[in-house]
């Protein structure tokens, strides 16, 4: 019987509970992933600067001494960036580091500066930045995604003057605009909403959104979010939570597309060179080593393709699934004269995830026809190589033939060449026995022998030959 102490012991580093069996090594870990990115808290009026950036070769010490610099943040050490999630609050405003799989996104948050309020005209956001240019400059990696996004209160009641004072703000003829939060309420919870009762509450959404998708000359594109007085700092929080990790997971959805667009050639040729061997296959117009060697070279070719392009298709698609949901959970409404911000992504970003889908389905099936291609190939030098077989087999058997009918030959010529030694030697001692005195006639005596020393010498044979049949 095995001891109670040695039966499934707990790993070194799990928690024993007086109540419960011992946890699982990663059961807090998982646990806790739920609030690994809380959301933050954002008091209106605010400015929100997110840049998301490509890390690949960039270290967190890199990143870590970066954040180092900002004021105040020179104690800041190594082991507080291993979460992946990290918010740093600083004098007067708050920077937000986030590290995933690709990229890592800086989102600083601060006061809307009085010259960016509503009535303002192309306001310049960076004029006010209580960070440097310098620093957001100096950010290591490669920007992906950068966004001004402003945040301000402003009565939604008149949506024609709202409008207009929204395309000022945004300097620009035609955008993209939506009412976020949209809700089915009762007739009196509406002219609740109306009176006043519900104080931030719009009685057919939360806030409006408006947005060129555009880059500015300074490299940011451009968000304006308006919501009534009284917006909590939580729905603030929530809200430019999805408009940032909206636009960041449409560009990097979007990193598959140049990828798609330069497969086009090589998955042509391949497609093209695929059928020659097939047609070539068919008509048994080229030796099996030649298209053996042009296979495995176009096979070469499409696993390398595949295997270099695999998670670039994988992740646009996870990607794009996100995007899908964060449209979802803005709970959109249009505004009258402009396209709702889901229905942009829908025209603009659908036929983009099409052609990567549709590349990376190409991919799949020219990689599943080369390998179907090559079975057939194998299939014919196969059969090439067993029918060698029976033909070099055949000879085998031929040749062992006539080496029997050879040694049974010679076995017939021994048997009459010892008989004809044994005999000569009997003839020489019957001459012998004569010279003697002994009457004998030695031809005849060794002529009436022939017979007896032939069955001699050839049973003599036959057991040796049993004896070797024995042995093996």
């Amino acid at each position: 019987m095995i001891p109670m102490s040695t039966v499934n012991p707990p790993p070194p580093t799990a928690a024993v509970r007086p109540c419960s069996p011992p946890d699982d090594v990663a059961r807090v870990a998982l646990h806790n992933e739920v609030h690994a990115r809380p959301t933050a808290r954002i008091r209106l009026p605010a400015l929100i600067i997110d840049i998301a950036v490509l890390h690949d070769g960039v270290t967190r010490e890199a990143e870590w001494a970066h954040l180092r610099l900002l004021p105040g943040q020179s104690e800041l050490v190594p082991e507080q960036l291993q979460d992946n999630f990290l918010r740093l609050r600083c004098d007067g405003f708050s920077v937000k580091w986030e590290r995933h799989t690709e990229f890592t996104r800086y989102t600083l948050v601060q006061p809307l500066p009085a010259a960016a309020m509503l009535g303002a005209a192309e306001p310049d956001l960076m004029a006010g930045l209580v960070v440097s240019g310098p620093w957001l400059q100096q950010i290591p990696g490669r920007t992906v995604s950068a966004v001004q996004l402003a945040m301000l209160n402003a009565p939604l009641g008149d949506a024609p003057a709202l409008m207009g004072q929204a395309m000022t703000w945004l300097g620009a003829r035609t955008v993209v605009a939506s009412l976020m939060g949209s809700n089915a309420f009762s007739a009196a919870e509406q002219g609740a909403a109306v009176s006043g009762a519900q104080g931030y509450r719009h009685p057919l959404g939360h806030s409006w959104v408006l947005t060129q998708f555009q880059l500015q000359e300074d490299g940011f594109e451009r968000m304006l979010v308006v919501a009534p007085e009284g917006t909590s700092q939580t729905r603030a929080g929530r809200i430019a939570s999805r408009l940032l990790e909206l636009e960041t997971y449409r560009l990097m959805a979007l990193r598959g597309l140049p990828v798609a667009k330069s497969l086009g050639p090589m998955l042509a040729g391949a497609e093209n060179a695929l059928a020659s061997i097939t047609a070539r296959l068919e008509n048994k117009s080229a030796s099996d080593q030649e298209l053996l060697d042009t296979l495995v070279s176009l096979a070469a070719g499409v696993e390398r393709a595949v295997a270099e392009n695999v998670f670039r298709f994988a992740a646009t698609q996870a990607y794009y699934t996100l995007v899908g949901q964060r449209i979802v959970e803005l709970r959109e409404k249009a505004i009258p004269g402009t396209q709702m911000i889901g229905e942009f992504m829908q025209r603009r970003l659908s036929p983009a995830m099409a052609t990567v889908a549709a590349t990376s389905a190409r991919l799949s099936s020219l990689s599943e026809r080369v390998a179907r291609t090559s079975d057939l190939l194998r299939t014919r030098v196969d059969i090439a190589t067993e029918v060698q077989n029976q033909q070099l087999l055949a000879k085998l058997t031929r040749g062992q033939e006539l080496q029997l009918r050879l040694q049974s030959t010679v076995e017939g010529l021994s048997i009459a060449a010892i008989s004809y030694y044994v005999i000569s030697l009997l003839l020489y001692g019957g001459k012998a026995l004569k010279a003697v005195g002994v009457p004998l006639n030695p031809e005849m005596a060794a002529g009436a022998l022939v017979p007896v020393v032939l069955w001699a010498v050839w049973r003599t044979t036959q057991k040796i030959h049993a004896k070797l049949h024995d042995g093996h």
